[in-house]
């Protein structure tokens, strides 16, 4: 007995030695950041061997010895790699991101998880990793370094995303599942988006086209999607700590970013925390001008008030667009408590705020020679968001995951605007409380996969206003922005998408949504405006609805078509506000404005031209009816009216009938070899009224982005050329948004920059980034935006992952 144990044991030893000496230990990680890949996949190439998956830490052991490995990661190119490779990188494996592939997975197409070939819309996903490696300022310059999304800008302290020709109300804006567009939306510009930390971003996704079917109300021309970090749950009995922190500096405002965040995880319990700040110095345009710019967009002068006066101080530095600086803070916190496997608790707080925001383009206007404005300016843009989320994957019969989510947001706008060598300061400000609800559920069933839910949200609107003598320090009466008894909105639906993959070659999206919009608006005081009504009310319903095919005769080529359908219920700002929408001009109610539909066609189709290299184009046409624009009108009879002191033709929103928009968007990306990689980007757009054949507002001119990417080991370098075409006065719309008072006589001039970041990861926890944007120095400005573009911007950020 005691020789058969003796052997036992000998035996266990030596198939313990044997483990020992096969067992190969990989590290799996981003070639692009160094920084560790987790729940990466490893297995046999053969695969004869267990399936592993990386850990936290980008680590995992493979006790079953193999001469060639498949590695493969959400949003990274499968690869092999063989037992000589391993040996000499010691373990070390580096993959090479697969951003823009058909396999790369999107959430906010259908709000869960999917790989990109099983959707006929087009999605652009950036990753964290992407994120990082852009450095930008604000998460508005995000999406205008992307190639496919277009910025306007009023002032520095925003940014107006447009897609597809579709801006502000009519493009949707969602964080973490909660939306964020609200009955003040306006169909100018806006500037909410930079109300998004992009330093705590996981990722960000841009639905293309109509999202109505999912999203509801006001997604149009389409939807982004931005997803903050989460705390990272520990899969051992040791709490899990980790960190990571950045600070920032950017030459061509003479500013600086910190941000902080650290997430603290046990196996049920966990935590994040994350603090930026910002402060933004005024903007320095570019130098070098062509003789098409001349002098356009030089700050000659700038108001201050010295001694209780209003003066006119020469800038001795016409390239400094003073008045343009302002700084803000933004605040993170998540909880997260896994109940028991497959139940997760999340709560999610978030707080925006910033200073005073000069409105940079009503600073520089003037009238009879002299400035119009001492001061117009934001205040505080106030964002307060917590959403509880409830997520089940224990699969039922009714649903295999779900997650519901109640969201109430606080939001506070004000505009404070006084006229030169004037002592009264107006204020208007306005108060939102929003309440939101999402409950949403997937299920699959063989080849049918359905997802279904239903939400609602309710907007209370409060809109005061006072005017304050700065001298007297006394105050009087104003006329509010929006009906001063106060307004509500709300909306009720439900909706249900079906993916069905055919086979291995054909897979069919479609889908249905039911919505019921309501809003009531009182006006009780008509001191100042007599409105020939005391209320709107207004009621809409709507059934939108999508199909798609999707045709993959190989696994090169990729063809979709798609038709989808949209809404937007008018809200309180298009209904109910008076506004100076240009000089001279005033917006007044329309109460009889009707909801505005779309009907959208796409053709996709892409190739893959090698391993991680693929080219993409997607052609759509979008007919909008009862169409919201803003065009002549009349208030009691009278075409003019005298508002804040100036005789003003009177403008109001209306609905203009048809109109149409098209285009084409065109990419190509990818790998190029082991080291290069690429990306190439192109959009047009043109949009007409149908009656008239006037152009449409806030249609962008051929605009988009060439870069090179050069990996070597620790090192990474882009060079890359951002580009708009001309946007000629003809093609601009007179009464709409496209501000043709701040372009130049010939419309907006072409412009293109030349760009270049150099990345250095000194080790997994320390990188180095230096990045000089317009190179050149080139003197520019964007289509419809009021400010002129950074001149040659020189950033610099330390970041740190612990």
């Amino acid at each position: 007995m005691k020789k058969l144990v003796k052997y036992l044991l000998l035996g266990l030893g030596v198939m313990t030695l044997n483990g020992a000496l096969y067992a190969q230990k990989l590290y799996i990680y981003d070639q692009n950041t160094n920084l560790p890949l987790s729940e990466a996949q490893v297995k046999s190439c053969d695969g004869q061997t267990k399936l592993n998956q990386t850990g936290i830490e980008g680590f995992v052991t493979m006790i079953q010895y193999a001469s060639c490995y498949l590695i493969e990661a959400d949003g990274y190119l499968a690869r092999t790699v063989g037992s000589d490779e391993i040996k000499a990188n010691s373990g070390k494996i580096p993959m090479f991101p697969n951003q823009h592939s058909v396999d790369e997975v999107v959430v906010s197409a259908s709000k869960f998880n999917e790989k990109r070939k099983d959707l006929a819309q087009k999605v652009q996903v950036i990753s964290k990793q992407e994120l990082a490696l852009m450095n930008q300022s604000s998460t508005a310059d995000v999406l205008a370094n992307s190639g496919n999304v277009f910025v306007q800008k009023s002032q520095l302290g925003g940014g107006s995303p447009i897609i597809r020709g579709f801006e502000t109300n009519k493009v949707l804006l969602v964080v973490d599942g909660v939306r964020l567009n609200n009955a003040i939306y306006r169909g100018g510009h806006l500037q909410n988006v930079i109300t998004m930390d992009n330093g705590v971003m996981d990722r960000v996704e841009v639905v293309f086209g109509p999202g109505a079917v999912v999203y509801g109300s006001d997604a149009i021309g389409g939807v982004m999607h931005f997803t903050t970090k989460n705390p990272t749950l520990s899969t051992t009995d040791k709490t899990l700590i980790k960190a990571s922190a950045f600070t920032r500096y950017m030459s061509a405002v003479n500013g600086y970013a910190a941000h902080a965040d650290v997430s603290m995880g046990t196996k049920r319990l966990g935590s994040l925390t994350s603090f930026t700040y910002s402060n933004f110095g005024d903007l320095r345009q570019g130098a070098r001008r062509n003789d098409f710019v001349g002098s356009f967009g030089a700050r000659p002068w700038y108001v201050t008030h010295i001694h209780g006066v209003d003066s006119i101080i020469v800038n001795l530095d016409s390239n400094l667009q003073v008045g343009s600086g302002y700084s803000q803070h933004d605040v993170l916190q998540k909880f997260t408590f896994k109940q028991k496997e497959g139940v997760l608790h999340k709560l999610n707080l978030q707080l925006s705020n910033s200073s005073n925001i000069d409105r940079y383009d009503r600073l520089t206007q003037t009238s009879n020679g002299k400035p119009k404005y001492a001061e117009w300016y934001y205040g505080p843009q106030f964002r307060l968001m917590g959403a509880y989320t409830l997520e089940l994957s224990n699969a039922t019969n009714m649903y295999d995951a779900a997650r519901i989510t109640l969201g109430y947001q606080s939001i506070e706008e004000s505009r404070m605007d006084r006229r030169f060598k004037k002592n009264f300061l107006n204020h208007r400000i306005e108060n939102l409380d929003i309440v939101t609800l999402n409950a949403d559920f997937s299920k699959k069933n063989g080849a049918h996969e359905i997802r279904y839910g239903v939400d609602a949200w309710y907007n209370k609107v409060n809109s005061t206003a006072y005017q304050e003598n700065i001298v007297a320090d006394t105050t009087a009466s104003l006329d509010t922005r929006y009906p001063d008894g106060g307004s509500t909105m709300m909306s009720a639906a439900a909706y249900a998408t079906h993916t069905w993959e055919i086979n291995d070659k054909l897979i069919l999206n479609d889908g249905l949504r039911a919505s019921y919009v309501s809003l009531n608006a009182a006006f009780t005081d008509k001191t100042f405006f007599p409105f020939p009504f005391d209320d709107i009310t207004q009621k809409h319903m709507a059934l939108n609805g999508n199909l798609g095919l999707i045709y993959m005769p190989n696994k090169l080529w990729r063809m979709s078509l798609n038709g989808s359908t949209a809404f937007r219920a008018p809200n309180v700002d298009d209904l109910s506000k008076v506004f100076e929408s240009v000089q001279g001009s005033v917006v007044v109610p329309n109460p009889n404005l009707k909801a505005e539909y779309a009907y959208n066609g796409e053709v996709g189709i892409s190739r893959v031209l090698s391993e991680g290299l693929s080219i993409q184009a997607t052609g759509y046409y979008t007919l909008l009816t009862n169409a919201l624009t803003v065009g002549s009108g009349t208030f009691n009879g009278a075409d003019s009216v005298v508002y804040d002191g100036q005789l003003s033709q009177v403008m109001t929103t209306t609905n203009a009938g048809r109109a149409y928009v098209y285009g084409f968007e065109a990419m190509l990306s990818g790998k190029l070899n082991d080291h290069l990689s690429m990306i190439a980007t192109v959009n047009y757009t043109k949009g007409r009224n149908v009656s008239d054949s006037i152009p449409l507002d806030h249609i962008p001119p051929v605009f988009g982005k060439v870069a090179m990417v050069y990996t070597l080991g620790k090192l990474r370098m882009e060079l890359f050329i951002n580009y708009s075409g001309w946007k000629r006065l003809a093609d601009y719309n007179m009464a709409g948004e496209d501000n043709f008072a701040y372009a130049t006589p010939y419309g907006m001039p072409s412009w293109a920059t030349v760009n270049a970041r150099v990345n250095y990861n000194f080790s997994r926890q320390l990188s180095l980034q230096v990045a000089c944007e317009n190179i050149l120095d080139q003197n520019y400005r964007n289509f419809a935006s009021n400010i002129s573009a950074p001149g040659r911007n020189f950033i610099v950020t330390l970041r740190g992952n612990f």
